[in-house]
């Protein structure tokens, strides 16, 4: 007797019950397509569930364009710095390495700023947009954030990142004395200067949000199902998923929004997308902690403090380590030791440490488009450190792909092509 088949076929799936793919999920499904979304742990579960809660919209300048090529020998030398390479990892990571070096190139940095500048705007009037849609408005603080130097050299490197967001109507103003006491009291005095961005955004908690706008999606027929995904096949027509238990999908559209897997099975369709992964660490702390105003940029140590509606969060940096290596929590802690120097009364005990996996491109840009070989798939991965700030846009910019209709932006500069 032979095998019963075992094959389901769907309209769209969605690999990747992140942030990305519940967004993408959200448009889709209010466009009235039947969409399934597949993850193997569940919705909001892994990377997008512990980020620092931000809605950086004006975070548009690239990585290789903000100092890291000047501060990389300096925090290299630093194994629990802002940025640590393990150096049995090197080898591997090298490629990408010396693609981010061109990306910091000065004829790549108009492209690179005009097409990030352009996707944080509609970012910003997206997620304004859908957090109307979804009532989870009352989820976000519009309180600014801060970013702080401790020495005018310092201070003096970051204006022409401040200069270049002029460009684009960028609000901010810097203060130091009074004003940058009143805006985080009980600061420690060694900053002496500060920049105040009033339009800068944070959420209630990236996880509640998370599994609030799925709640949404799943009002407008959504539906998940927790797998593992084996393998993906496709052509132009449709696609083919092999699930780790056996089972068999074929659907007509595929949305590839795995995070820091995503270029695994890519590499099934023949693309070859150089993405690694930034490991970020954090601690999140009960809410009396500390009375943090607002989000708290620590730019020459690679970490921020963000007030969550019931607790505080002390984290960032970057482990340049894949995907396979061990967590190295002694890196929360130094973060954590950093913060209780930098906020003198902060409370440090009953913090909870976690590491989450941001999916980077060497050039800062997110792959969204078509794959080269099956244009059923789209690739809507690599937004690296921004994930959350840029949801809501790729959402809009996947369901206007799937659709045939006018994208909002120039994908040129996204797309999965460029490498």
């Amino acid at each position: 007797m032979s095998e019963p088949d075992r094959t389901e076929n769907l309209d769209v799936a969605i690999i990747g019950g992140g942030i990305i793919g519940i967004c993408v999920a959200a448009f889709l499904a209010e466009a009235g397509r039947d969409v399934t979304v597949f993850d193997r742990t569940g919705i909001c579960e892994e990377t997008s569930s512990g980020n620092a809660a931000a809605f950086a919209f004006s975070d548009v300048l690239p990585l290789a364009q903000k100092g890291m090529m000047r501060n990389l020998p300096k925090w290299l030398a630093d194994p629990l710095g802002p940025l640590a390479i393990p150096p049995t990892y090197l080898p591997r990571l090298a490629p990408w390495l010396w693609r981010f070096w061109r990306a910091g190139a000065p004829e790549k940095y108009d492209t690179a700023l005009s097409a990030q500048a352009g996707m944080m705007k509609l970012a910003e009037a997206e997620w304004l947009a859908l957090m109307e849609r979804s009532a989870t408005r009352s989820m976000l603080h519009e309180d600014g954030s801060l970013e702080l130097y401790e020495s005018e050299p310092e201070f003096q490197a970051s204006l022409s990142g401040w200069a270049a967001r002029d460009r684009f109507g960028i609000g901010y103003r810097h203060v130091e004395g009074q004003e940058l006491t009143d805006l985080q009291p009980g600061l420690s005095p060694r900053f002496i200067k500060g920049t105040f961005v009033p339009g800068w955004k944070t959420v209630d908690d990236p996880k509640l949000l998370g599994k609030a706008l799925w709640a949404y999606a799943e009002t407008k027929g959504a539906k998940f199902e927790q797998a593992n995904i084996a393998s993906v096949a496709a052509n132009d027509a449709e696609a083919v998923l092999e699930l780790a238990n056996g089972t068999r999908k074929r659907v007509r559209h595929l949305v590839i929004a795995a995070g820091a897997w995503s270029h695994l099975l890519a590499r099934n369709l023949h693309d070859n997308i150089p993405l690694e992964t930034e490991r970020g660490y954090n601690t999140t702390l009960p809410k009396g902690a500390f009375d943090v105003k607002r989000q708290l940029i620590f730019s020459g140590h690679g970490f921020v403090i963000t007030p969550l509606a019931e607790a505080l969060r002390v984290g960032g940096a970057v482990e340049l380590g894949g995907i396979e290596r061990a967590p190295n929590y002694a890196r929360a802690k130094a973060l954590l030791a950093k913060a209780k120097q930098f906020l003198p009364g902060l409370n440090s005990e009953g913090g909870r440490e976690w590491m989450g996996y941001r999916p980077s491109l060497p050039d800062s840009l997110p792959v969204i488009g078509k794959a080269p070989n099956a244009r059923c798939v789209t690739y809507a991965f690599g937004h690296g450190h921004l994930g959350l700030t840029q949801a809501a846009a790729t959402g809009r910019l996947v369901r206007d792909l799937l659709l045939g209709q006018a994208s909002a932006v120039d994908l040129t500069p996204f797309s999965p092509s460029r490498f």
